[in-house]
């Protein structure tokens, strides 16, 4: 017979706090009756005070829980308000998912990744925004950006551009991304995100016309909601497709993977539910051997979230990060950590942190200071030369 363990009364939650910091990010401390803390950081860029409305509602429910039942609370604050899904509600759930993560591994004394099976991998690439404003300075950026090490990159492939638009603008974004691969070589590879900003008549043109210069993916080539059109623009280039950082669930990625035109997936940790939640995509998109690049423009807390995953995924293949940035005005992702040493970048990878829970020691007191300047950061509004609004 085995010895009956003795009863240990499971560790409750007892308070949530909200911090909206510079750049544009907002964190979450989920505090429990034993002094365990867990991080998470949920939020929508130019959304950040409605999502912490939305986390301070789903409160009522977890004080008092035990912060073990991930998977239970993550099912209540999912189903058990009739109304669900969609950007504000999901990135609520994730930031929670999170921190409840983080606690249970700081408990237990472990990575989340050991906690979700053990990782399958000890660093994961990653690649580096740029910017500029001509292609020559986009070029020279490039460049710069290799220097450090990085094997990829990504950059806006266009500004606004109308659904039927004049061909000086197709001439315009292959120029940039002509000049680039000039500058860095054949072998780096080249991610150019449209934002969704293309519709379906320019994105085929776009698509074709950019084949020749050997891109790592096209992202978001049209906006999710007009992903029918996929199925031409798959069919005028053999560029992979990546798209998925305006999706929420599973439930959002189903068609998706069904369809068979999308690529690589990019679910935002801090937008589709969480570790929890992307964990279930990531093992959905395996199943169509369809690959995982999860969205991350965001701060420390949301890049840890995605490292966990990606350790433990094998569809996984590149990770964003938005160290340097041109969101990042103010504060950087390493500035709110004590353990700056824990994103440790190496010949175009990171590693995956190997500390309990998320891994990173938040600096509490920094955040606190930081979060009474705040932020109210907004995208910005653009418009066509005729006066209409254009996707941004």
């Amino acid at each position: 017979m085995f010895p009956k363990p003795k009863r240990k009364l499971p560790m409750k939650i007892t308070k949530l706090t909200t911090y909206i910091v510079p750049p544009r990010w907002m964190f979450l401390k989920i505090e429990t009756d034993e002094g365990i803390t867990g991080w998470g950081e949920p939020v929508v860029e130019g959304r950040a005070l409605t999502v912490q409305a939305a986390v301070h509602e789903l409160e009522d429910y977890l004080i008092g829980k035990d912060p073990f039942l991930i998977e239970d609370h993550w099912t209540v604050m999912y189903r058990a308000g009739f109304y669900r899904g969609g950007a504000i509600h999901m990135s609520a759930i994730a930031g929670i998912d999170q921190a409840l993560w983080d606690i249970k591994g700081k408990a237990l004394g472990q990575p989340i990744h050991s906690l979700l099976g053990g990782q399958v991998r000890d660093k994961i690439k990653v690649y580096s925004w740029i910017g500029g404003d001509r292609p020559s300075d986009v070029a020279n950026n490039a460049k710069d950006v290799v220097a450090r090490g990085f094997k990829a990159i990504k950059l806006n492939g266009c500004e606004e551009m109308q659904i039927v638009d004049t061909y000086d603008k197709v001439e315009k974004a292959v120029e940039t991304i002509a000049t680039i691969r000039e500058a860095i070589g054949p072998y780096i590879g080249i991610g150019v995100d449209f934002h969704g900003r293309v519709h379906r008549p320019m994105a085929k043109v776009l698509a074709k016309e950019l084949e020749p210069y050997k891109l790592l993916f096209i992202e978001e080539p049209v906006l999710s909601e007009n992903r029918e059109a996929l199925k031409e623009i798959a069919n005028h280039a053999s560029t992979p497709i990546a798209l998925g950082e305006r999706l929420y669930s599973r439930w959002d990625f189903k068609s998706v993977l069904s369809d068979g035109y999308v690529d690589i997936l990019q679910p935002d940790l801090s937008h589709a539910g969480g570790i929890t939640e992307c964990r279930k995509i990531a093992a959905m998109a395996e199943a169509y051997d369809v690959a995982l690049a999860p969205h991350c423009p965001l701060g420390p807390i949301a890049l840890a979230a995605c490292l966990q995953v990606d350790a433990v995924s094998y569809n996984a293949f590149i990770q964003e990060q938005s160290l340097g940035i041109h969101y990042n005005k103010g504060n950087d992702i390493l500035d709110y950590i004590s353990n700056k040493e824990v994103f440790k970048y190496a010949d175009g990878f990171v590693s995956i942190p190997q500390g309990p829970g998320l891994g990173i020691e938040v600096d509490e007191a920094y955040v606190i200071e930081r979060a009474k300047e705040g932020h109210r950061w907004r995208n910005p509004v653009w418009r066509h030369e005729d006066g209409s609004v254009a996707e941004w």
